[in-house]
């Protein structure tokens, strides 16, 4: 049966002093490279060996998943990065410290952002000097698909065909798969595959550098779910 290995990137420098993030290519803090370096070898102490990896565009899930593999002996195997996998875009609270924003906007609101499944946040406008409409990791995207801001619903929107077109068959192939992307976006993947209400997924939170393990069935079927560490 194969396994599919959800982690949620090391702590950032941007989780470290509470701003915001999304899109914003922030590094790993120390603490989160040894989050990640420790994600690695929980998951060697459980003898998982991977076929197949999956991340984001963004430095932190890119470096969590490289770690994880070094400890793991697998840094060789193939692996994918793609824009479909990053945070969910926190558009005009990019880079704002969440407490300075609550204290702005009350902390009701702020939390109806951060947690809400179809509320979006307040919207960055493209010209903005922080838009990623410039980045050069986007540029072969349509610039219409460059959010300027996102909630949980339209982060799944845009993962649900990478998981249909890529992980899914891998699975279904018998592969193992570990994809290390970011709270949102596995949030999104977790609603999914674990059919989590709109609900009650504003009560689900992934810990930073903490292996989620599935146990998935040919029909992609969950039949077990273990966090390590």
């Amino acid at each position: 049966m194969p396994k599919l290995v959800f982690v949620r990137h090391g702590q950032s420098e941007w989780n470290l002093s509470n701003q915001f993030t999304g899109w914003v290519d922030v590094n790993l803090s120390e603490e989160g490279v040894k989050q990640a370096q420790n994600a690695g070898k929980l998951i060697k102490e459980k003898g998982i060996k991977f076929d197949q990896a999956y991340t984001s565009v963004l430095t932190r899930a890119i470096k969590t998943l490289h770690y994880i593999l070094e400890e793991n002996d697998q840094l060789w195997i193939p692996e994918m990065k793609s824009w479909r996998l990053n945070e969910r875009h926190y558009g005009a609270l990019q880079g704002q410290n969440k407490a300075e924003a609550a204290a702005e906007f009350g902390e009701d609101q702020v939390h109806i952002w951060r947690r809400s499944y179809d509320v979006l946040p307040p919207l960055l406008d493209e010209n903005d000097e922080r838009s990623a409409a410039q980045d050069p990791r986007y540029a072969d995207l349509d610039p219409k698909t460059i959010p300027g801001g996102e909630n949980l619903k339209v982060t799944l929107d845009r993962a649900i065909p990478f998981w249909q077109d890529q992980i899914a068959p891998k699975l279904k192939d018998g592969k193992n798969v570990i994809v290390a992307a970011h709270g949102n976006s596995l949030r999104a993947l977790t609603k999914y595959i674990e059919d989590i209400s709109d609900e009650d997924i504003m009560d689900v939170e992934l810990k930073t550098g903490q292996p989620i393990v599935y146990d998935i069935d040919e029909n992609l079927n969950i039949k077990n779910k273990e966090k390590l560490g």
